[in-house]
């Protein structure tokens, strides 16, 4: 499916709709950041899901083709595509000499809804899910852990698990397509 900008919806939803609201938001909080003396912190919900995408990586050129598309490496790419975002807006804050950090994290494997419109997935998830999966709350304590917690204060470019600094895989590391990603997404939001 197509997003209403006509962009594969996952990228757009889980990838492109953040990284479009953090560069709206940008001058306003480093102007805040440089105001206040307080650290700015910006975090990016991600996914173990990243490790499984298209062997690119991130299909620049086949963003919204049909043939050889999967749901599952679609998700994955986007996922990526939010551990390159931070990575790349890390650094770019830190040249910028700005008191403002990005992360990324994986929030666990959480028992919610997402399955809703596979019907025998979204049952066999609630069934079992409550003896293996993360709650909801729990869910929400890695997010939590980033965006708040004083022992984070000053760590930027992490991707984060378990409320612990984490390894994503080797392309969530690959500086050259974070920046080619950053340079791709303005395409995307500012077409011409």
């Amino acid at each position: 499916m197509l997003s209403y900008d006509g962009i594969e919806l996952q990228f757009a939803t889980n990838y492109l709709g953040p990284f479009l609201l953090t560069d709206l938001l940008s001058e306003t909080m480093k102007k805040t950041a440089r105001e206040s003396n307080v650290e700015g912190r910006i975090v990016n919900v991600s996914s173990i899901g990243h490790r499984f995408t298209y062997s690119e990586g991130i299909r620049f050129d086949k963003i919204n083709d049909e043939s050889g598309y999967s749901s599952w490496y679609a998700y994955g790419q986007s996922k990526l595509a939010n551990i390159l975002h931070a990575k790349e807006l890390s650094r770019r804050l830190k040249e910028d000499g700005v008191e403002i950090t990005a992360n990324s994290l994986h929030p666990g494997a959480i028992l919610t809804n997402i399955m809703r419109h596979n019907g025998f997935m979204n049952g066999f998830f609630h069934l079992i899910g409550k003896f293996f999966l993360k709650s909801i709350p729990q869910g929400a304590a890695t997010t939590c852990y980033v965006a708040l917690h004083p022992q984070v204060k000053g760590v930027s470019g992490e991707f984060f698990m378990d409320s612990n600094i984490s390894t994503p895989s080797s392309m969530a590391k690959d500086v050259d397509l974070a920046k080619k990603l950053w340079d791709f997404s303005f395409t995307l939001i500012n077409p011409k």
